[in-house]
């Protein structure tokens, strides 16, 4: 197809910082919507607190370096300083709106009986009980560091809450001092003896409070609390002196110790002392977040724990298919046809299930799996344990390299290879993101594959937040296809044929351009093109690139793409005939869903894979066809059409790269809820 427009110019595409950012912003409105219990709104305002630590973690640095990794690039690239300055404006407007919703929903608390109080606002009876806490549970974990000539500037670990004293003493003039709070102490304390049912003080009041005892003769001018945040996306370094797994933990040993990438300070902290931090930690004014209350809102987790179910969500009522139920034989259900579970909705339970009647059955052979987040529950770590303690052969390619929880799965790894389990680690220069677990089973003389592949993790605990598609299936041709790719893993990778996978890096990326410009071709001789695709991230500029000539085609383009998102809706001759909608709920979107129309003849691919460099060109993950028909067309009417439906917590995004709500037209459809409602109705006899 032939084009007038440079779709390589940087104008349309947003950029992906911004883009990131404003992904931090739509959590921010649940933790400011009013119809959200008020426990849930603590909760959304605790996961933008942390995704943005994250930001400032692995993003940062980049930007700050001006040398992005392969993983991280972006089409819509912008001079270092110019993107630094950008993106730490939006970021402080982000912490001041932060500082207002905490202090919203602090008034709401408060009228549940829950109050966050300062020290002078106690009882005297109450300031005598928080001041013994200190001394008796406090003191002695503490460790005043001095700043001045004689003491070295200390090292300030990653993310640590601090608290900086500015003093003066008899016989010298201001002084300064750090004291880190410890991460072993509750950051809401529990105040006794107090009228109404829960009221709390924050530990760094009451080390302030107590800051006399800690510096003894000196006058206390002023305390403010900070944290420093530090370059934590480690390069694991491999050569022939070690292996893989030396590597990693190598590398994460020193995951706290890379250099300072911003400062998050309170905002009254005197501006020549904060010039004092700033020179020591080589941190420029653009690297300063300065906040009054928004600081280490990370444990505000500590408040959703709370046992005040009124103040959250209905617990989910997860199902099982009727026809699994009853102890019914979960070999038998899969053979009958291709299935797919729905998470949360339906339990990663009969998963976990699935895996225990193979450990257990004995005509099971051997069972593979891909892991990759794992998470602290035993459950798959023991379906394997007895796997192997059955005498099934037992292989694991276990992922030593997701990000923030190397150290977890090296020790899995290590406790799988201690009971005689068959652990490798995949390519060194690849990270595997696939999804893929293979049962063998003995069935009257022959062989059968049982395979599951998803978009989630075989992680019990985060299978109950996200939103997930299992698919399990005894095709053959696609069990010979993750057979084969499991000894691509396990043996030497490189590139393999399959007949249906379409896996990253090799064949991944370009079959999705072909198929979208076969559904340009449809268009041009049907006029009925139509491209639906659910992701998490859609950064790659091939993809969007693409994806801008089918609309320049006229095909309609239904995006639904829950973070980042670089492509640029409703351009004029670019891409008017492109909806992008984004959704954040009670449960995080994580499923990946890719629909092209092709003329009646419809072709549905899902997944572990965005559309982004890193899962297209440096990690190792799939997509697989949904062959059955019955269950496309099952999967499109009831899931995808569903969350393209949504006129109540879903928001399109503009052209400028802003969010805004949706129309509501028609009845309200809140996806989710829907799913509640309706769940199993996806499910085929």
């Amino acid at each position: 197809m032939s084009t007038k427009v440079d779709l390589s110019d940087k104008k349309y595409y947003i950029n992906r910082e911004l883009s990131w950012l404003e992904f931090n912003q739509r959590c921010l409105d649940e933790a400011n919507n009013v119809e959200n219990p008020v426990l849930e709104r603590v909760k959304f305002l605790a996961i933008c607190y942390n995704n943005l630590n994250e930001f400032l973690m692995i993003r940062m640095p980049g930007i700050i370096s001006n040398t992005p990794s392969l993983a991280q690039t972006a089409p819509d690239y912008i001079q270092a300083d110019k993107n630094l300055v950008m993106v730490s404006e939006r970021m402080n407007r982000l912490y001041a709106d932060y500082e207002v919703c905490w202090k919203n929903l602090r008034k709401l608390l408060a009228k549940e009986k829950i109050h966050i109080r300062k020290m002078e606002e106690l009882s005297k009876d109450q300031q005598e009980c928080i001041r013994k806490y200190y001394k008796e549970r406090v003191h002695i974990l503490l460790t005043p560091l001095a700043l001045d000539i004689s003491h070295p500037f200390p090292f300030i670990s990653n993310n640590s809450l601090n608290v900086a004293f500015r003093m003066k003493g008899e016989e010298n003039g201001v002084v300064y001092a750090r004291v880190k709070v410890p991460d072993t102490l509750d950051r809401f304390v529990r105040v006794p003896g107090g009228k109404s049912k829960c009221e709390y003080v924050l530990i760094e009041d009451i080390i302030k409070d107590s800051g006399h005892l800690l510096f003894p003769g000196m006058t206390i001018l002023g305390a403010y609390s900070f944290c420093i945040i530090r370059n934590a996306d480690v390069k694991i370094t491999i050569d022939e002196a070690c292996d893989l797994m030396d590597a990693v933990e190598e590398s994460i040993n020193g995951r706290d110790m890379g250099y300072p990438v911003a400062m998050i300070v309170d905002s009254s902290m005197p501006k020549n002392m904060r010039a004092k931090f700033l020179k020591n930690l080589s941190l420029s004014e653009e690297q300063v977040i300065s906040t009054k209350d928004a600081i280490s809102l990370s444990s505000l987790w500590q408040l959703y724990g709370l046992d005040r179910p009124s103040l959250k969500e209905k617990p989910l009522i997860q199902s099982t298919p009727i026809d699994l139920q009853e102890d019914g034989d979960i070999f038998e259900w899969i053979k009958k046809r291709d299935r797919i579970l729905y998470h949360p909705y339906e339990s990663f339970g009969n998963i976990v299930r699935f895996m225990r009647q193979s450990a257990t059955d004995p005509n099971v052979q051997s069972i593979k799996i891909c892991l990759y987040r794992l998470g602290t529950d035993p459950s798959i770590f023991d379906a394997l344990k007895t796997a192997r303690m059955n005498g099934k052969s037992v292989s694991v390619l276990m992922e030593l390299r997701a990000k923030f929880d190397e150290d977890r799965n090296i020790r899995w790894a290590k406790d799988l290879e201690a009971i005689g389990v068959h652990v490798v680690y995949g390519p060194v220069n690849l990270k595997v993101h696939s999804k893929l677990l293979q049962v063998v089973r003995l069935e009257s003389g022959h062989l059968v594959t049982y395979t599951h592949m998803s978009s989630g993790n075989y992680n019990v605990s985060t299978a109950k937040q996200y939103g997930d598609i299992s698919f399990l299936t005894v095709n053959k041709e696609i069990g010979e296809d993750v057979s084969e790719l499991f000894n691509a893993l396990t043996g030497y990778y490189g590139v393999r044929k399959y007949r249906h996978l379409l896996v990253a890096p090799v064949t991944l990326k370009k079959s999705l351009i072909k198929k979208i410009d076969n559904e340009i071709k449809m268009h041009e001789a049907h006029g009925n093109g139509h491209i639906m695709m659910k992701a998490n991230g859609l950064v790659d500029q091939d993809i969007i690139a693409e994806l801008y000539k089918a609309s320049i085609a006229g095909v309609k383009v239904d995006l639904n793409i829950r973070g980042l998102c670089c492509l640029r809706p409703g351009i004029p001759d670019v891409s008017k005939n492109i909806r992008v909608i984004s959704i954040v709920d009670r449960f995080l979107e994580h499923s990946r869903i890719y629909y092209f129309h092709n003329n009646g003849d419809p072709e549905m691919y899902m997944g572990s894979s965005d559309m982004m460099p890193r899962n297209l060109l440096a990690r190792i993950e799939v997509l697989f066809p949904v062959l059955d028909k019955e269950l496309m067309k099952s999967i499109k009417e009831n899931i995808l059409d569903i969350h393209f439906a949504d006129n109540v917590k879903a928001k399109e995004l503009r052209e400028d790269g802003t969010y805004v709500p949706v129309k509501k037209e028609g009845k309200p459809l809140r996806s989710q809820q829907w799913f509640i409602e309706h769940n199993g109705c996806w499910q085929l006899k």
